[in-house]
């Protein structure tokens, strides 16, 4: 039995939803999954896809991304007729992108500061540039089947009116395994990685697109979570996301000996009280340690 296998009895005694999706980038099915097309409000893990929605758009020209932008705390809600809204300093992780209002920064710069930090302010720069409907296409694109960024961060009004941010472990597992693929040369792929779902959703961007994706998100500074399952010093392209009440982390790993792998687990549970190391991120960092256990097993057959 696998190390994820094992957990399995442990996680139907946790209190809400425990989602998790482990295998391969690209695979066609998890090695190991629990619930994993389950929604859950995202939190910071719509960031990803905003991301790639970003890097997208300059791909095409629509965007620059040493572009300079004024830096401002007012956006269109996304409800109609709604007031516009502004996002709370003492809500968000990053005053480097507060100290800039009023002021410029660039696309580029902002995005980092999305995922490396999860600005709030800057996540609400780049969606106002590039728009919920870019994000719906780049879930269409790796085929997430439930996953929607319906407006902005902390934009009451449209919560109100019923339009939210969702994602699954499925969802989120074919995001980023579709980064990691896009950012290695075929040469470099591994077998595993060469599957039939990569091919049929097409590419998500180019390989210095993705591999530009990859170095951020691998300068993720909030480690307490699926990091903190994993041997200190490795490689992990990750985003988590955290309210009271959610915690998820979502990453390719890049183990030296063996494969990359995706891991994702999405957690709806009271266990999630919005601290740093909490039970919550707790489970997390156990479920991301039992995938590292069977990294080399992970997608082989039984």
């Amino acid at each position: 039995m696998s190390h994820l296998e094992a957990l399995r009895t442990d996680l139907d005694a946790v209190p809400g939803t425990v989602s998790v999706w482990c295998g391969r980038p690209g695979a066609n099915a998890a090695a190991f999954a629990r619930e994993a097309d389950a929604t859950h409000y995202a939190a910071s893990t719509m960031k990803a896809a905003v991301l790639a929605a970003l890097h997208r758009a300059a791909e095409a020209s629509l965007l620059d991304l040493d572009g300079e932008v004024p830096v401002h705390n007012e956006f269109e809600s996304a409800a109609a007729g709604a007031p516009r809204f502004g996002c709370s300093q003492s809500y968000d992780n990053d005053d480097a992108v507060w100290a800039q209002v009023g002021a410029t920064a660039t696309l580029r710069w902002l995005a980092e500061r999305m995922i490396v930090r999860s600005s709030n302010l800057a996540t609400n720069l780049v969606l106002a540039r590039v728009g919920t409907a870019a994000v719906a296409n780049v879930w269409e694109t790796v085929g997430g089947r439930h996953s929607v960024v319906g407006r902005g961060i902390e934009d009451s009004a449209g919560a109100e009116a019923g339009i939210t941010n969702l994602v699954t472990a499925a969802d989120l597992a074919a995001l980023l395994g579709a980064i990691a693929l896009g950012g290695q040369t075929p040469q470099a792929q591994t077998p595993q990685a060469q599957t039939p779902q990569a091919q049929t959703h097409g590419p998500l961007a180019s390989t210095a697109s993705c591999r530009a994706m990859l170095d951020t998100l691998l300068a993720q500074e909030h480690t307490e979570d699926l990091a903190a399952g994993l041997p200190p010093g490795t490689q992990v392209a990750h985003k988590n996301g955290w309210i009271p009440g959610i915690r998820h982390g979502a990453g390719v790993v890049f183990p030296d000996d063996a494969p990359p792998f995706v891991i994702v687990v999405c957690l709806t549970t009271p266990l999630a009280v919005n601290e740093h190391n909490d039970e919550a991120c707790q489970l997390v960092a156990r479920i991301a340690a039992a995938a590292w256990s069977d990294r080399h097993a992970i997608g082989t057959a039984s």
